[in-house]
């Protein structure tokens, strides 16, 4: 009897110290960086280190078993080869990650949410420059008459392991914005004079900052975040611009003034900013001036996007609404984020859930941002120029779509084949997809 008592005291005693286990797993790859996700029964303790030659990332979790499948985890566009695990010191598990190259790890905790419970996350991140480091140039550079793009950099909110707000139906607002913001994208791109770029192209998270750098490094004009809000209850409902709240820039002042390398970043940048050899007290003011223009272009473009979505949709509130959230805080560059609707509303999420109602939403942005910039056109820009030289025969570009041909282009602009050739300096009518053509006035 003794012997069975104390079989089983041995058994509870392994069980409790071994109490939490790794119950899935889910691999997130992103441009810069792969991000690996454990749920766990509940909080773990973990050590991480790399080993080379060949290049591998052990993971060590302590009392804790395995209770997944890593075979089974589809590894594609991932820098890792294959999973592995082992028990080790009885109740501890060690993962281990064969990669096809060196990373650069990062890990940490989170608590549950809304929906996943506990996880360990592991960021492998790429050594050999990430995608914000690699971004160095403009989308579109100078061109030399003067009339480049306006570059509009188009953030969707949230990704990967971060789904956003969910809808009681399990819509994710992660997915909604992402086709939204690839809509808003194409609508940019098609409008002569204006060139749009990504935060983010597929599911994977970008932190909130490194989306404000991306911009920077676009040389961005404007930077538009795409959201959908939620409340705890269903009736709230409608559409909202925000800008940055002058709180959240005079805090921000002081988080630049303090960090070196933000002051370093804006040499140079969009909005043409320098800190580089300044006082302390000169470079305060510089920067609270940039950042109070940039507020204000935000609530001139906020408030035109505003007007246009309030055309085809209901609006939360009258006007631009201003808040401190941390993708507005750029100093240089005019941002807003727009928050599409309310997704715990069953009506508004069905609405965003459909496709036409997301192409009403971005058309109407897109109808904002160019009423905007027609007023008040960056210099050097397309737009400028034709503000400035009204009356002169040139007046748009037309960018080649696929499908297009020289005879349609004319139709489409009332002109002939002969005078957009004559126009442009072409020997013959063929056209290649993504070129750009001058239209003359009709």
């Amino acid at each position: 009897m003794r012997v069975v008592l104390g079989f089983l005291l041995m058994m509870t005693a392994s069980l409790a110290s071994a109490a939490a286990q790794v119950e899935g797993v889910r691999i997130w790859p992103a441009p810069d960086h792969t991000r690996l996700v454990l749920d766990t029964a509940g909080a773990v303790e973990h050590n991480v280190f790399s080993l080379s030659d060949p290049s591998r990332l052990v993971i060590d979790l302590k009392n804790v078993s395995l209770k997944t499948d890593f075979s089974k985890v589809d590894l594609e566009g991932s820098p890792i080869r294959r999973i592995r695990s082992a028990r080790r010191n009885g109740n501890d598990l060690r993962v281990v990650l064969d990669l096809a190259s060196d990373i650069k790890p990062r890990s940490f905790a989170l608590e549950p949410n809304q929906q996943y419970g506990h996880r360990l996350v592991v960021d492998l991140i790429d050594e050999k420059g990430s995608r914000i480091e690699r971004a160095t140039s403009p989308t579109v550079t100078q061109d030399s008459a003067g009339k480049r793009d306006i570059i509009v950099v188009i953030d969707a909110g949230h990704g990967g392991e971060d789904p956003g707000a969910i809808s009681p139906r399990g819509t994710r607002e992660k997915d909604v914005v992402l086709r939204m913001a690839k809509t808003l994208a194409d609508l940019v791109n098609k409008q002569p004079g204006f060139t749009a770029k990504l935060t983010r192209t597929g599911d994977y998270y970008i932190g909130l900052r490194n989306r404000t750098i991306l911009a920077r490094k676009y040389n961005a004009d404007l930077f538009v975040s795409v959201h959908a809000d939620a409340f705890r209850t269903p009736q709230p409902s409608g559409a909202s611009v925000f800008a940055l709240s002058q709180r959240g820039a005079t805090s921000e002042t002081a988080r630049w003034l303090a960090q070196s390398e933000n002051s370093s970043d804006l040499i140079g940048g969009a909005g043409g900013l320098s800190l580089e050899g300044r006082d302390e007290m000169l470079a305060g003011v510089l920067l609270d001036l940039s950042m109070t223009a940039s507020i204000n272009a935000s609530l001139g473009v906020g408030s035109s996007v505003l007007g246009r979505l309030g055309n085809v949709a209901k609006l939360h509130k009258p006007g631009v609404e201003q808040a401190a959230f941390v993708v507005l805080k750029s100093p240089d560059i005019p941002s807003i984020l727009v928050e599409a609707g309310f997704i715990s509303n069953p009506k508004e999420e069905k609405n965003l859930a459909s496709q036409w109602y997301r192409d009403k939403l971005a058309s109407a942005i897109m109808d904002g941002i160019h009423e905007y910039f027609r007023r008040t056109p960056p210099p050097g820009t397309l737009l400028a120029w034709q503000k400035q030289n009204k009356g002169s025969p040139e007046v748009s570009q037309y960018r080649i779509r696929r499908g297009d041909t020289l005879s349609g282009v004319a139709r489409q602009n009332q002109t002939t084949v002969s005078e957009l050739m004559r126009f442009n300096g072409m020997s013959d009518d063929r056209v290649m997809v993504g070129q750009t053509i001058r239209i003359p006035s009709s």
